[in-house]
């Protein structure tokens, strides 16, 4: 149903605005119902398209369009320009343009750097819920940056957590990670000098960095343990080596984008790889864990209904509480 009272003006929330907003617990369901959908009856596909930047930006950097962004139910849509920076923080910056799906008007802009890490982390987290074993609570993290605190934060909320150690192949940043958290997470932080360290007898293990070679191998993974690989979300980048994750069942977020430019592009693997996508998983077409032993990778590139269901738990929130700076943009 359309919502009562839309009004013409456009909603500018910044991202103290979205941070304030945007609740994990409340996103979760959201995201599970939305990635059903998408795998059973979209008739639309994920649609990003990436930007090189010139030769005089900092070296890495480049810009990605996601378009656009849908969800049965919901009357509006998407379209998110993100530009990414490894080298500053936050190292993803850009802008949500959320629009009324029936008359295109413009109901809102957000900034997406917040938003982008915490709808990650959630799917991260969602992926936990579904795959890993119910007594999980042992997580490497690998990629001390901002998306690995939002998806300690959103695995939080899935699985009760009894230990956390984090590497980062920055000297100190895992140092920093853990004194910074140290006080808000309920349960030792420590950093590891290694990945190997890092993951050694986990039963979850985060990886959310910008490598552009292998680093997590078969060996390394403890058998019943839960991978969710992040960093491989554009051609050129990898985390997992190919026989860790031909080792592993591997869920994709969708087919087509893991095969073009997520985990499986990296290291040269195709479709056959693939188990299932998440959203099959939740709406029980396909399996998910079936043994305790077995190990599940979720390998996801991010997709734009993502953006659509914060961005529009975010709208609606903004409007219920008077947030935001309004602007006409037709004035």
């Amino acid at each position: 149903m359309r919502p009562k009272g839309i009004v013409a003006d456009t909603l500018l929330l910044t991202h103290s605005d979205v941070a304030a907003l945007l609740d994990v617990a409340e996103l979760l369901p959201r995201l599970r119902e939305a990635y059903a959908g998408y795998s059973l009856s979209r008739t639309i596909p994920a649609r990003r398209f990436l930007v090189p930047l010139p030769a005089s930006a900092p070296a890495g950097s480049n810009g990605m369009i996601l378009a656009p962004g849908l969800i049965d139910g919901i009357p509006a849509f998407t379209v998110k320009m993100n530009v990414k920076y490894p080298a500053q923080a936050p190292a993803i910056v850009g802008v949500v343009l959320l629009h009324d799906l029936e008359s295109g008007r413009l109901l809102a802009v957000l900034d997406s750097s917040h938003l982008t890490a915490v709808r990650t982390g959630a799917a991260a987290a969602l992926s936990a819920d579904v795959l890993a074993p119910r007594e999980a609570g042992d997580l490497a993290i690998v990629g001390a940056g901002h998306l690995g605190e939002l998806g300690l934060r959103c695995l939080g909320q899935v699985r009760s957590l009894r230990r956390v150690r984090v590497f980062d192949t920055v000297p100190g940043k895992a140092e920093a990670f853990c004194r910074r958290l140290a006080a808000t997470v309920a349960c030792p932080l420590q950093p590891a000098d290694s990945v190997a360290a890092a993951v050694a007898g986990a039963d979850l293990i985060l990886t959310v960095t910008w490598s552009q070679q292998p680093f997590l191998d078969a060996g390394q993974i403890a058998p019943g343990a839960h991978v969710v690989t992040l960093g491989p979300d554009q051609p050129g980048k990898a985390e997992l080596t190919a026989a860790a994750l031909r080792r592993g069942t591997f869920v994709c977020d969708d087919r087509e984008l893991a095969v073009e430019m997520g985990a499986l592009r990296g290291v040269g693997l195709d479709g056959t790889a693939i188990h299932a996508e998440l959203g099959e998983v939740i709406a029980g077409r396909k399996p998910g864990r079936t043994s305790p032993a077995q190990i599940t990778i979720f390998g996801s590139v991010g997709l734009a209904f993502q953006d659509l269901a914060a961005a529009w738990l975010v709208y609606g929130k903004a409007r219920q509480r008077g947030l935001g700076a309004r602007i006409d943009f037709l004035a």
